[in-house]
């Protein structure tokens, strides 16, 4: 009689459950996408554009860009993605928010390695300067910081939000930016079926409660948050210093938190080349089409009423 054995178990059982994880496939990393970029040249792009929403950019032939990590990442997955869909519908537009005004601010070096990831990978990134917004109210919906803001929010398909964490929450510099979007202008709503990608920095220990709040923010503002995020405990370590060597000072530190921000990076291109394509199904409600029903039957019995009255006076 033959028995068979079973399979051993960990002494302290399966505690992550990964006896009933999908079995998946490892795409394989194409070499020839090594040193790709996908980047807009300077002859291509808009000289006022660049110089205005680019401050990332890099100067050319310079330590900075010799130097630059992100150039060497082994992205190919992703690229091939990104290629594809850039021959099919363009350039992805992606708009970056951060939340301090300090002259050293590492939530806008945060943003700007962000921003400098999605320029590799084919993105059309522009980043905001809070600088000058004034603090929300019912007055200023004319003023030029607030329109630009607004504009930038309908040119884009996709946002990446990225807040220092003060007193446990977002910074009031945030915050405002986000105020000063509202979810509807007319017919046109600035921010529904945008993918967002969240990041977060923080002088203390690691904390994830500005990217929870930005979480809760981008669902209330209609949009498709990535599942991933990431969080830089005490950000003063993680960036170089101004006296680290040219071509470092701003730049993030080798190391898992940087690999995270990389991760977000992809996840966020590939989530939204997936759902870019679909975007009026996504908006299409079925609350908002009874709204519209009543709204048009209510205008027929109007009409309607009118006719009479007008028959009535003849």
């Amino acid at each position: 009689m033959s028995t068979t054995t079973p399979a051993t178990s960990p002494i302290q059982g399966d505690l992550n459950n990964t006896s009933s994880v999908r079995v998946t496939k490892i795409p394989p990393i194409d070499s020839s996408y090594a040193t790709t970029t996908l980047a807009i040249p300077a002859s291509s792009d808009d000289p006022h554009i660049r110089s205005v929403y680019r401050p990332f950019l890099l100067p050319a032939d310079s330590a900075c860009s010799k130097h630059d990590w992100v150039a060497s990442l082994e992205l190919s997955t992703v690229l091939q993605l990104s290629s594809a869909d850039i021959a099919k519908n363009g350039r992805i537009k992606v708009l970056v928010l951060y939340g301090s005004l300090r002259e050293r601010s590492y939530s806008r070096f945060l943003a700007f390695e962000m921003s400098r990831l999605l320029w590799r990978l084919g993105c059309d990134v522009r980043v905001y300067d809070p600088r000058g917004l004034p603090v929300k109210d019912d007055v200023n919906h004319g003023h030029p910081k607030v329109v630009e803001l607004r504009e930038l929010s309908k040119w884009s398909d996709g946002h990446v939000w990225v807040s220092p964490e003060q007193h446990g929450n977002l910074t009031a510099v945030f915050k405002n930016q986000i105020d000063w979007i509202p979810l509807s202008i007319g017919s046109v709503r600035p921010t529904q079926g945008r993918t967002l990608s969240i990041l977060q920095v923080s002088g203390g220990s690691q904390s994830f409660n500005a990217v929870n709040s930005l979480r809760i923010l981008g669902r209330w503002m209609r949009m498709f948050t990535i599942p991933n995020q990431s969080s830089v405990p005490q950000a003063w370590t993680q960036f170089y210093e101004a006296d680290s060597g040219e071509g470092l000072n701003g730049r993030m530190k080798p190391g898992s938190l940087r690999e995270r921000v990389v991760d977000c990076a992809e996840e966020f291109v590939k989530y939204t080349i997936l759902m870019r394509p679909n975007w009026e199904v996504f908006g299409d409600r079925f609350s908002e089409r009874r709204e519209r029903e009543r709204r048009e039957e209510q205008g027929r019995e109007k009409e309607v009423s009118e006719a009479e009255l007008r028959a009535k006076k003849m």
